[in-house]
């Protein structure tokens, strides 16, 4: 089952290309059809999707073997539901190459989030670089900000292969995600480590390594970026949480202070230059770096209050970040700019585009009720209670500023003076409705009942892992018990 997640999405987008250019409305019912299978089909399976096939022998072993549970779970259902409304919200003369290269995102990215191999989850991680590429390339000619994409990334999964196949000669084997942990320790143990975390923050994005990420997020059509950015964005912080924390716990125990200071410098930066834009994609860009790096530091923290608090922001974060920037596509449709300058008074003439909008934009604010705000309280509580005060404390910041820069785009755009130079279009027709509805729909459920994602075993803390009241951070513990198919990864340890 696994592997039609993977098969399915990538021949029909391929399929697609015999379509006329012209093509609306077959390609986009083939391609909600599409994503509505894979959200469907391991709520059906159940645990029993798991695919396996032997690969390589020598020098390690090696497997396509891909299965789904606990957090690629929900990512897989993330990834599923974002492709699913940015389908749907494809409305343009490319219409059918647009929905073609959606779901070939979303067959790679699914390869990613099912794999149990490294080796397979490196080579799917290369794969999803190509479809934002030549959709940076195809929409506005912007030639350069797609090399800039692909370079960096790149890049990064270049490191990524050679750090693989270093774990592969120590270890013996890479099929291990969700499998028993045993540390890897040694000599190279530090610089296969190296490999991996560079890969991991140039995806996530982590600052100084962020600089692709704005220009991207910007230039990208709205339904590509939609995915880009509440989906792709966290295969690092899923490579972080089931590779490099449980294999390689004391190099993240040794390099724990670079990456905490580099999440905190993301997340100061991210706001105070979201604060100082007039782009409306671009604050939800840099804002996106402010709340990624908060997941960063609740991972490093290595606390499993923390951990399960970066599972609920990672989910919450997706179903927002798609929301706001398939709602700014309608605004751009609508107004033909996204200048905060020349924008005003959407409210008045567009209230149902307006009420969506300012759901997702309190939910990236944080507000209480909404998912945003849970999974910032629960890291938050976790780096706290591991010993990092003054992280916790600097974390406060961004937070504060983040209701600054949202609101502010809020006001400018619903509430603020009409620019009378700017045609008023037409509210949210019926379709565009329902592309946005799911993902405010579960941003609201999943603020309301947040449990449904902490009961998951996905990230469940017990005594086992030492919490106490007096925890200080020299005794952070290790992994927490991620549920993969039945295989309970992690056993207890603590960063040293």
């Amino acid at each position: 089952m696994s592997l039609v997640l993977i098969l399915l999405p990538l021949v029909a987008g391929c399929a697609l290309f015999l379509l006329p250019r012209t093509d609306r409305m077959l390609s986009r019912a083939i391609g909600c059809m599409v994503a509505a299978i894979t959200f469907f089909l391991p709520l059906v399976a159940g645990n029993n999707g798991t695919f396996a096939a032997h690969w390589l022998s020598r020098p390690f072993t090696a497997s396509l073997h891909f299965a789904w549970g606990g957090l690629s779970l929900w990512l897989v259902l993330l990834l599923a539901l974002c492709t699913f409304c940015a389908v749907l919200a494809t409305n343009m003369a490319q219409t059918r190459t647009m929905v073609a290269l959606l779901l070939m995102l979303e067959g790679t990215m699914m390869g990613v989030f099912t794999a149990r191999d490294i080796l397979a989850f490196a080579l799917f991680w290369d794969l999803m670089l190509i479809p934002p590429f030549f959709a940076l390339v195809g929409w506005g000619e912007h030639r350069e900000t797609a090399w800039r994409y692909l370079i960096y990334n790149f890049s990064g999964g270049l490191l990524l292969l050679l750090a693989t196949a270093a774990f592969g000669v120590i270890y013996g084997s890479t099929d291990v995600i969700g499998a028993a942990a045993h540390p890897i320790v040694g000599g190279w143990a530090p610089w296969i480590f190296a490999g991996f975390a560079f890969a991991f923050a140039v995806k996530t994005p982590l600052f100084p390594l962020h600089t692709w990420m704005p220009a991207t997020y910007a230039d990208s059509p709205p339904p590509m970026v939609s995915v880009v950015s509440s989906v792709q964005s966290k295969a690092g912080l899923y490579g972080f949480l089931v590779i490099t924390l449980p294999f390689m716990p004391a190099a993240m125990a040794e390099w724990r202070w670079i990456f905490i200071t580099a999440s905190l410098i993301s997340l100061l930066y991210g706001a105070f230059i979201a604060l100082a834009q007039n782009d409306a994609k671009r604050i939800v860009a840099y804002s996106s770096l402010s709340h990624l790096g908060l997941i960063v530091l609740a991972i490093f923290s290595a606390n499993p209050v923390a951990l399960q608090g970066a599972v609920v922001y990672i989910v919450a974060h997706g179903l927002f970040s798609a929301a706001l920037f398939l709602i700014l596509g309608y605004i751009e449709q609508r107004k033909d700019t996204r200048s905060l300058v020349r924008l005003g008074g959407l409210g008045k003439a567009n209230p149902k585009l307006a009420g969506a909008f300012t759901i997702a934009a309190l939910g990236a604010l944080g507000l209480p009720g909404l998912a945003g705000f849970v999974g910032e309280l629960v890291i938050l509580t976790g780096v706290f209670q591991s010993g990092y005060f003054w992280p916790a404390l600097i974390a406060l910041v961004p937070i504060v500023l983040a209701s600054a820069y949202m609101l502010r785009l809020l006001q400018g755009i619903i509430n603020g003076p009409q620019v009378n130079d700017i045609p008023q279009r037409r509210d949210l027709t019926w379709i565009e409705g329902l592309a946005v509805a799911p993902l405010l729909a579960a941003l609201v459920a999943l603020g309301v009942y947040p449990y449904a994602v902490l009961s998951s075993g996905v990230a469940a803390p017990s005594g086992r892992y030492g919490i106490s009241s007096g925890f200080t951070r020299h005794e952070v513990m290790g992994a927490p018990s991620f549920m993969m198919g039945g295989a309970e990864l992690g056993a207890e340890r603590r960063f040293k």
